[in-house]
């Protein structure tokens, strides 16, 4: 080999070896409260932690936060802490017994697209330096389709919307598909049911779904299975413990299981689409302005 090409493939593998880890982005969402975003969004992470990932959750919920709560982790600082400077995104991580690590959210996360120059540049340095060690990001998002919401889905590579068997649910899961096509060109969404009360209502309510997102929207559904109403979830809640954790052979933690080995299937974008950098970049751009158009 000569010394030309030797050098020409070291300084290339130097490079590669410098390049960022790609990272899976996954936005957990659904519209409205009550369908057990949050709990999915951990249980998500845990699963995915037991095979193997190296898992963060971002909790994107600016005015309600409670991935901690629902954790049972006290953290000393939050995303709000790191934009004022009080302390670096590594000190704002904070470790769970279930194996994998959370960003607490504050409400000066409400400001992500008021950032001043320099806070704009240090967040996506402070999230450029998690890469490393990363694998997952999980956000948990607020419910409803505001600024907050639909800036983490767009700028997210996966959205997981999370659908129950209501019709308050279905509703406002379509006013969120919408308006994140309409306002943001977003096309793929994957759909999850949780609390199905038998087996094959998840995937019922699904193309209930779909039938009418494919006659008025311009997007494509998939079906990411179903997650049936298991008392043991409540059970694992009031214990502040994930059911994967708490109760790993009942029906619920299954389905979580077969979840996460689907999600880890999901493509993931390579080159800077697949960096934090870019996640960070999207997430604080000045949001489109929203048209006044009656959700149908």
């Amino acid at each position: 080999m000569s010394l030309h090409k030797f050098d020409a493939e070291q300084a290339a593998g130097i490079r590669a070896a410098a390049r960022p880890e790609p990272v899976q982005v996954i936005a957990v969402s659904g519209g409205k409260g009550g369908v057990g975003k949050t709990c999915v969004t951990v249980n998500l992470a845990t699963a995915l932690a037991q095979a193997g990932k190296r898992v963060l959750v971002l909790d994107g919920d600016l005015g309600l936060a409670n991935v901690d709560v629902l954790l049972g982790v006290t953290p000393r600082f939050t995303l709000e802490h790191v934009i004022t400077g009080q302390c670096t995104l590594e000190e704002a991580v904070t470790d769970t017994r279930q194996g994998f690590k959370i960003i607490p959210a504050a409400s000066g996360v409400a400001r992500l697209s008021e950032l001043t120059t320099a806070e704009h540049l240090g967040l996506v340095q402070a999230f450029s330096n998690l890469t490393t060690g990363l694998d997952v990001l999980l956000v948990d998002t607020a419910a409803g389709i505001a600024d907050g919401v639909r800036q983490f889905c767009q700028a997210a590579q996966q959205v997981l919307v999370v659908v129950r068997d209501e019709p308050a649910s279905l509703t406002d899961a379509y006013a969120l598909i919408k308006v994140l096509r309409r306002d943001h060109g977003m096309m793929r969404f994957r759909v999850v049911a949780n609390m199905a009360i038998k087996p094959g209502d998840g995937e019922a309510l699904f193309r209930k779904l779909e039938r009418v997102t494919s006659r008025f929207l311009d997007v494509m559904l998939e079906y990411a299975g179903e997650i049936p109403d298991d008392p043991l979830v409540r059970q694992a809640i009031r214990e502040q413990r994930t059911v994967i954790e708490a109760f790993p052979s009942g029906p619920a933690a299954r389905a979580f299981k077969r979840l996460a080995k689907l999600a880890a299937s999901w493509p993931i974008a390579s080159g800077p689409r697949g960096n934090l950098e870019f996640f960070v970049e999207r997430l604080v751009a000045q949001p489109t302005a929203a048209q006044l158009e009656p959700v149908r």
